[in-house]
C-alpha cells in the first residue's frame, strides 16, 4: 500500500491507495451563489479513491462533505477542477450523459431509503434495469438475486411501508447494485436504523467491498466510519486530514 501523501505548500490534500484509481477529484472547487453572497462549499480539494476501497467522509455540518458526495455521483458539476471517474472525465459532461453515467458505473444508498411507496420489493430494485432497458425476464431475474444477496427472496411482493426500515436499506442497497456499479455512494446509510440494524447493514456494506465494490460513505457516526479502510475528514471545504 502506497503511503497517503499530504501537501503542505497548496489549499489540497491528496491520498494514494493501495490499487489504481478509481475516482479522482483534481483541484475541486464548488461555488454556489446565494444572492449577491459566495459560498465556497469545495475550496480546492484532491483526492484519489483506488479501486475496491472504502471510505468514509467525515466532518461537521457545512464542512463540504455532502457537496463532495453529490460531485462525486455526478448529481452536480464542480465549479472548476476535475473529475476522473474510471479514466473518464466526467466534469463537463452534458446532463444526458452524465444521466448515463450514473446508470452505468454508479450505485446510491440514501439515509432516508427513498424507496418508490407504490411499487414491490421487486420493482424498486428493477427500476434501474428499466431505464438501461433490459427485458422483463432478465430483470426480474436479477432482481432476484439481488434481493437474496441481502436476505429478502421472501418480500419480493411487499411495498415499502409493510417493511422495517432495515429491511427498506436492504432493498435501496440491492436497487443500488442492479446494475453492477463500480462504486457505491451510500449517503449516512445507517441514520435512520437502530444500532442493531446499522450494525447489519455495515456488515453488508463491507462484504460488498470484500467482493471488489469501492464504497464510499458520508457519516457523522465514529463507530459506522470505523467500517472503512480510510477516513477523509472534511472542515471548511477542504480535507483536513485522513486516518
Amino acid at each position: 500500500m502506497k503511503d497517503i501523501q499530504t501537501q503542505t505548500d497548496s489549499d489540497t490534500v491528496t491520498a494514494a491507495t493501495e490499487s489504481e484509481a478509481m475516482v479522482r477529484l483534481e483541484d475541486v472547487r464548488k461555488i454556489y451563489e446565494m444572492g449577491s453572497e459566495q459560498v465556497h462549499a469545495l475550496a480546492g480539494v484532491s483526492v484519489e479513491f483506488g479501486s475496491g476501497s472504502f471510505w468514509a467522509i467525515m466532518g461537521p455540518s457545512g464542512s463540504g462533505k455532502s457537496t463532495m458526495l453529490n460531485l462525486l455521483g455526478c448529481l452536480d458539476r464542480p465549479t472548476s477542477g476535475r473529475y476522473i471517474l474510471s479514466g473518464q472525465d466526467v466534469s463537463r459532461l452534458e446532463d444526458d450523459d452524465l444521466s448515463q453515467i450514473r446508470l452505468t458505473y454508479l450505485g446510491f444508498v440514501f439515509q432516508s431509503f427513498n424507496l418508490i411507496a407504490q411499487l414491490t420489493v421487486r420493482e424498486n430494485i428493477e427500476l434501474p434495469l428499466f431505464y438501461l432497458g433490459w427485458e422483463s425476464r432478465e430483470s426480474a431475474k436479477r432482481a432476484l438475486e439481488l434481493a437474496t444477496q441481502v436476505g429478502l427472496e421472501d418480500r419480493l411482493g411487499h411495498r415499502p411501508a409493510e417493511l422495517s426500515g432495515g429491511q427498506q436499506q436492504r432493498v435501496a442497497i440491492a436497487r443500488a447494485l442492479a446494475n453492477d456499479p463500480h462504486v457505491i455512494l451510500a449517503d449516512e446509510p445507517t441514520g435512520n436504523l437502530d444500532s442493531s440494524t446499522g450494525e447489519h447493514i455495515m456488515e453488508l456494506l463491507r462484504d460488498l467491498n470484500k467482493q471488489g465494490k469501492t464504497i464510499v460513505i458520508v457519516t457523522h457516526e465514529p463507530e459506522v466510519a470505523r467500517w472503512a479502510h480510510h477516513r477523509l475528514h472534511m472542515h471548511d471545504g477542504l480535507i483536513d486530514r485522513i486516518d
